[in-house]
């Protein structure tokens, strides 16, 4: 096995790795059944002309050597070779084109593999998500285009096939140029061979086949690259911890349902944290007991505040805020534990983003919650709300409606923005937490009181980047199988891309694998705050659909005409108007009515004509999902009449109730009617952004039935298609 020596360092930590030889890569491919190119070895030309003859005309010739990693930059590949005087020439040639780097040097004799289309594949070792495999369109352009997608190893068969879905050039994979479409299953055996190498071979730091030429549909790999890491082999894989909700429950029920609440630094200056936190306690009605900490006992709010922790009843409190300075922080958790106080949130900062004397303060703010066997959020965090115990435990507002949204964040101010679409919508919390620090409680560990935790619907984070890669993909996976997850991802432009030899490697970028992560997790991720609040806000309040055939409908055409558009760019289905549904309709309007998908009335509906055939559209066993668009309108027109000089007379009064009440039914038509056909209506309008002074009937219709009334249609159909990808998910496509 020969073996090139060379120091490339970064992403593995600065281990030294060896090349194996393009004959030794393909070896070790081919054991785990990855298709090659036929081909033989030949030390000269006259050996490479009978193996020539053996291979099959016409032949690619290579020169091969312990020193080559470029063979195509330097000239040494020929292609085509017809017959075997072709052959000789060409290896006289490349024989004499060797440099004395290269070391020994061979000829490779293969076959020609024809084929129009090529694909890259590989394996990559990530910092933190260790062995992926990646795919992407190959050729000369691999890099250039940047068309490539990742997953975490071992891929399942229904992995690999969501990564050929992840492909941007889908149109490639389809007929092309008289050829057939890729050959799904042929690649997706391939992507599964390539994680079942990754994972059982810890000392392969990576794998190069490029390019992966699609013959038949169906690809070889005609070159590859193996690179082996020399000094040691990778810890073996870590055993998955046991998911144990009950433990988690139990674990979180001093945080997020604590019997009485600690707020140590309470001030009597409106401007400081300790005043602020125990003001939002009073003021959302906390149903517990609060103790507030201040030295010298002085009231606060009306309140009596407490000198020392000594003070509070044994028992009488499970959580403790944290507003106190750091040199007090310790014995404030050992005189807290001693009273019966199992968490503490700590909004301190000076912890791990102050520099090395900070991450010590809080290696040491670690190890006595460790030793007291107390939770700790934080430090360095904004808050914990929980709306089942009217608890708003932190320092800034909003307080939300509550609901089934369960918010954990890396960024406080990010907990905020979800909190206040959360009051301007409706669509409520269950709790929320900004992570601070994560010192001793991470991400991970919200993930998983999520999927535990009965009334929780959907979880809903924003991250920047993850520590632990395996906890997280852990409690991701035990979180999704049960529920969806939601998230935005920020950091990605200061991430760059990881230098690699391979171009596999280059490929795999920290943000691509991330995004490969979410797509093997069924991870919904979001591209905006804005994106991610909706998303959610969905899963919490609509039924998930059985497929991607979604009619429009609408009461005026262009809107229509927009939706349906978003619907093809969303990969969603148009589906065609059953004709039940189409003559049914034919019966209630004009016949100026669209009669197809999208569904316009053209304003030919009647009093009961919008809620009449929202039930015909949904009910249908042909139609998945509906957007119904043209809510507010008759709403709108109501409150210019009221707001005109000849209100209320001339029959104004009455026609603006009516319109108004129409609205409000058609809202409250669409959720009834959602519910019991179990089958997502999401309901649309602009009015949702633009009318909130006046609280038009139409969107207020909306939020008061629990729903989110969404601003365009393009933001519903982005909602939609999160849910049909977490419902495809969940059914193993």
């Amino acid at each position: 096995m020969r073996r090139r020596r060379h120091g490339r360092r970064g992403a593995l930590r600065g281990r030294l790795l060896t090349t194996l030889s393009e004959r030794a890569s393909k070896a070790l491919c081919s054991e785990y059944g990855i298709p090659l190119a036929r081909e033989e070895a030949a030390r000269d030309a006259d050996a490479a002309a009978a193996a020539a003859a053996r291979v099959g005309f016409p032949v690619a010739l290579k020169l091969c050597g312990d020193g080559i990693a470029h063979k195509t930059e330097r000239g040494l590949v020929r292609l085509g070779l017809a017959d075997a005087d072709a052959v000789r020439a060409a290896a006289t040639g490349l024989l004499a084109a060797a440099r004395p780097e290269d070391g020994e040097v061979e000829l490779l004799v293969a076959e020609m593999v024809r084929g129009a289309r090529e694909l890259i594949a590989g394996v990559s070792r990530d910092p933190q998500f260790g062995p992926c495999v990646v795919l992407g369109l190959g050729g000369i352009l691999t890099e250039a285009v940047g068309d490539a997608v990742s997953a975490v190893a071992p891929l399942e068969r229904r992995d690999a096939l969501r990564m050929l879905d992840g492909l941007g050039a889908q149109v490639l994979l389809g007929p092309f140029r008289g050829e057939p479409p890729v050959d799904r299953e042929a690649v997706a055996e391939l992507l599964v061979a390539l994680g079942r190498l990754a994972s059982e071979r810890a000392d392969v730091a990576s794998v190069d086949l490029n390019p992966l030429i699609l013959r038949d549909g169906a690809p070889v790999a005609v070159d590859a690259l193996v690179e082996i890491r020399e000094d040691e082999a990778a810890p073996a894989e870590r055993e998955r911890a046991t998911f144990d909700p009950a433990a988690v429950r139990e674990r979180f029920q001093p945080l997020f349902h604590p019997r009485g609440i600690v707020v140590a630094g309470v001030s009597g200056h409106p401007g400081k944290f300790g005043f602020v936190t125990f003001h939002n306690l009073l003021a959302c009605g906390y149903r517990g007991e609060i103790f507030p900490l201040k030295p010298d006992g002085a009231e606060v709010l009306g309140r009596k505040t407490y000198r020392d922790v000594s003070e509070i009843p044994d028992g009488a409190a499970d959580l403790v805020f944290v507003c106190t300075p750091l040199s007090v922080n310790l014995p404030l958790l050992e005189a807290c534990a001693a009273k019966g106080v199992r968490a503490a949130f700590v909004a301190s900062g000076g912890y791990g983003e102050a520099g090395d004397e900070g991450r010590a303060r809080e290696r040491e703010l670690v190890e006595t919650a460790d030793r007291l066997g107390m939770l700790v959020a934080g430090p360095n965090g904004q808050g914990v709300i929980s709306t089942a115990e009217s608890m708003c435990a932190q320092i800034v507002a909003p307080y939300p409606p509550p609901g089934r949204i369960s918010v954990a964040s890396q960024s406080g101010n990010l907990v905020s923005a979800y909190l206040n679409y959360a009051v301007e919508s409706g669509v409520g919390v269950r709790v929320a937490i900004s992570a601070g620090n994560s010192a001793q409680t991470s991400l991970a560990d919200y993930l998983e009181y999520f999927a535990a935790d009965a009334e929780t619907g959907v979880a809903l984070t924003y991250l920047e980047g993850v520590a632990d890669g395996a906890r997280f993909l852990d409690a991701a996976r035990v979180l999704t199988a049960a529920k969806p997850l939601v998230l935005v991802k920020g950091g990605v432009a200061s991430e760059g891309q990881r230098a690699a030899a391979s171009h596999t490697g280059s490929l795999a970028t920290d943000d691509r694998v991330f995004d490969g992560v979410c797509r093997q997790l069924g991870i919904a991720r979001a591209p905006t705050v804005e994106h991610a609040f909706e998303w959610a806000a969905t899963f919490a309040t609509q039924p998930l659909p059985r497929g991607r055939r979604v009619v429009v409908f609408t009461t005026a055409g262009g809107w229509g005409v927009l939706a349906a558009d978003a619907c093809v760019a969303a990969g969603l289905e148009l589906a065609p108007l059953p004709d039940a549904v189409r003559a049914a309709i034919d019966g209630m309007v004009p016949a100026r009515w669209s009669r197809s998908n999208p569904v316009d009335l053209a304003g030919g509906e009647t009093r009961d004509t919008v809620p009449e055939v929202l039930d015909l559209i949904c009910g249908h066993p042909d139609v998945d999902a509906v957007i119904h668009l043209g809510i507010g309108i008759q709403a709108g027109q109501a409150q210019l009449f009221r707001s005109g000089e000849f209100f209320p007379d001339h029959g104004l009064e009455r026609i603006a109730g009516f319109h108004e009440r129409q609205d409000r039914r058609y809202a409250e038509v669409a959720r009834e009617v959602s519910e019991r056909h179990a089958k997502p209506v999401l309901t649309c309008t602009e009015l949702a952004v633009t009318d909130r002074h006046y609280g038009n009937a139409g969107p207020q219709g909306v939020k008061e039935e629990g729903r989110f009334c969404y601003p365009s249609a393009h933001r519903a159909i982005s909602a939609l298609a999160a849910l049909v990808r977490y419902a495809e998910f969940r059914n193993g496509r």
